[in-house]
């Protein structure tokens, strides 16, 4: 094998990784005993060897290109292989450490995972979690992730899926909405009252309702002059405040059910769920962090992998 990087660039690449991560090259400088002019060559040097800009610099701050984002993103992921390599090696790798990336929905972020991870991080101090909370899907190469949560599992073989949980769907509405009345007894009557629509961001139409009838599964096409998108819990506000009627996850709801702020409506015809999968790309050897966050999430949530 023909050797592509030296030691030189290298501590290049290093020094770059570190003066994104500051946002400076002095602060960069001093994390590492070198000095800043030291900092600026290295990231010259690799501006020269690539042929784009990485930064673009003023007199106060520093600030990445888009080019120098995606580098930035490629070269953190391949340090913290070579840091896990390197604790693997030497019979380190039982304690995890480094950055873990992880990609998951609003709902599901704020309701289930974000309350662990003090507990996941008491366990497992030397990893720092960084959670993105977003509905689109993401780029694991493009973007450095290690992990994400989504509502399905995607049709790539590069990625492993794990059922984290069948989250029960139920109707909602507030008291000063149900005062206005209306019939409420099956999922027909639904043509009479203002449904607030959840649209995909994967592909912009409107999110069927889903209810059980006489044992089977049914959807219900919904109308109303309500809209979301991007945060399924902008619909819950809406219902919260008397705009209409919502289904959305139990999860989510469960206090303003307890509280009554919230109802649950047309209880007969519950039962549906939508899926929520942890995805994480194939590989030979899966990094400490990302191995113990995987049993950490399925440990707390008891549930089993998804088949495939």
């Amino acid at each position: 094998m023909q050797r592509q990087f030296d030691d030189l660039l290298l501590g290049s690449i290093e020094l770059f990784c570190l003066a994104v991560e500051s946002g400076s090259f002095t602060v960069a400088a001093t994390a590492a005993s070198v000095t800043p002019a030291a900092v600026s060559r290295s990231v010259a040097r690799l501006e020269k060897r690539l042929g784009v800009r990485l930064f673009v610099r003023t007199t106060r701050q520093i600030r990445l290109t888009d080019e120098g984002r995606r580098y930035f993103e490629h070269c953190r992921q391949a340090l913290n292989q070579l840091a896990d390599a390197e604790r693997e090696a030497t019979g380190q790798q039982a304690s995890p450490a480094g950055v873990l990336r992880i990609s998951m929905p609003t709902p599901y972020g704020h309701h289930r995972v974000l309350p662990l991870l003090a507990d996941f991080r008491e366990r497992y101090p030397a990893v720092t979690v960084e959670a993105h909370l977003s509905n689109r899907n993401i780029d694991f190469a493009d973007e450095g992730f290690d992990l994400a949560i989504r509502g399905r599992a995607p049709q790539d073989s590069g990625l492993i899926a794990r059922k984290l949980e069948d989250a029960e769907l139920v109707v909602v509405a507030s008291p000063a909405y149900l005062r206005k009345g209306g019939k409420l007894e099956t999922p027909d009557d639904l043509v009479n009252h203002e449904c607030i629509q959840y649209e995909l961001p994967s592909s912009g139409r409107h999110l069927p309702w889903l209810f059980k009838r006489d044992g089977e599964s049914v959807e219900a096409v919904t109308r109303g002059g309500y809209g979301a998108s991007g945060d399924v819990l902008a619909g819950v506000t809406l219902a919260r405040h008397g705009a209409g009627l919502f289904q959305t996850y139990r999860f989510i709801v469960e206090k303003d059910l307890t509280q009554g702020t919230l109802q649950e409506l047309l209880i007969p015809y519950g039962g549906r769920s939508r899926p929520f999968v942890l995805l994480y790309p194939h590989a030979r050897h899966l990094s400490s962090r990302v191995r113990s966050f995987v049993d950490f999430l399925m440990e707390r949530l008891e549930r089993e992998p998804i088949d495939r």
